[in-house]
């Protein structure tokens, strides 16, 4: 990475993306000449002034990775002020913050800032609408980095997101599994299941490649694309348990969780530009999934 970056601050340390990065530093970071900082919410409060004002003044960073997000989809329906303040609030002060102090941004976002109605592959420039608190939080948070301008910014665009150190999607299907209880998945929902090390990986190997002077979105997943009913089978597959799994539509999901988020029913990523910038392609969800397994569980 260039010695532009030589001083990294990684925010959101207690979470799963933040985890993936702290585990890269350890496995190649440090022999690239580079030992972030990252700092948690204790550490450092995104949507506080102060607190990321006392953080920047000790860090001095050239590079910021703004892993801190509220990503509790369905309980953002009900606490809209802890998601705005998270994911729009943070990123705004994070944004002037950068500005004054010269510091390059990344910041990550997500599928759900669309609608999903658009039934092909979705590229950055796409029109956007999202169906829920959630979704218009992240969404926010995109358009106050855009309007502040800081001097270099990036925003990645991620879906599906799953990893160690923390909440997600395959340990929740595990943990019903192991627990004999049976299991009734969305079907008609399409989408791409995203591994945080390779998104990691990803977003370091794009800062090595862009040309200093560029800022714009990015869309980075792993590569094809599935529903969550599948995600869910291959999960088994690969672990090897065979649960009492079943589809079920989103109606039928909804009418079980009437206050649940409304999610986008197509959100696959157009990767081809991002693929380009990285000379490589992005690796299929599936083996991303049987990394993860190989990763955690050995």
């Amino acid at each position: 990475m260039s010695p532009l970056y030589e001083s990294i601050l990684i925010t959101g340390g207690g979470g799963m993306l933040a985890h993936a990065f702290a585990t890269l530093q350890e496995r190649g970071l440090q022999e690239r000449g580079q030992s972030p900082f990252i700092a948690a919410r204790a550490d450092c409060d995104v949507s506080d002034r102060e607190s990321v004002a006392a953080t920047f003044e000790r860090v001095r960073p050239t590079l910021l990775i703004n892993c801190a997000a509220y990503t509790k989809v369905d309980l953002a329906e009900k606490e809209t002020e802890a998601a705005h303040r998270a994911n729009a609030v943070g990123p705004a002060v994070l944004a002037e913050a950068c500005r004054r102090y010269g510091t390059a941004l990344v910041h990550f976002s997500t599928d759900y800032v669309f609608d999903g109605t658009l039934r092909r592959p979705l590229r950055p420039k796409d029109p956007v609408g999202p169906q829920s608190a959630y979704g218009r939080s992240k969404l926010l948070g995109e358009q106050a980095i855009q309007a502040c301008r800081p001097h270099r910014w990036y925003i990645l665009r991620t879906a599906w997101l799953y990893g160690p150190n923390g909440p997600n999607f395959v340990e929740t299907m595990l943990k019903v599994a192991r627990a004999g209880k049976p299991l009734r998945v969305v079907n008609d929902q399409v989408g791409s299941p995203t591994y945080t090390f390779d998104l990691a990986a990803a977003t370091l190997d794009l800062l090595d490649s862009l040309d200093r002077g560029t800022s714009g979105i990015w869309h980075v997943a792993n590569a094809g694309q599935t529903t969550w009913f599948d995600f869910a089978r291959a999960i088994f597959e690969e672990w090897g348990l065979a649960p009492d799994l079943r589809p079920q539509s989103t109606d039928q999901w909804r009418a079980t969780k009437p206050d649940g988020a409304v999610r986008p029913p197509y959100s696959v990523f157009d990767l081809s530009a991002t693929e380009r910038q990285l000379g490589r392609p992005m690796r299929p969800w599936r083996e991303a999934l049987r990394a993860y397994r190989t990763d955690t569980y050995t």
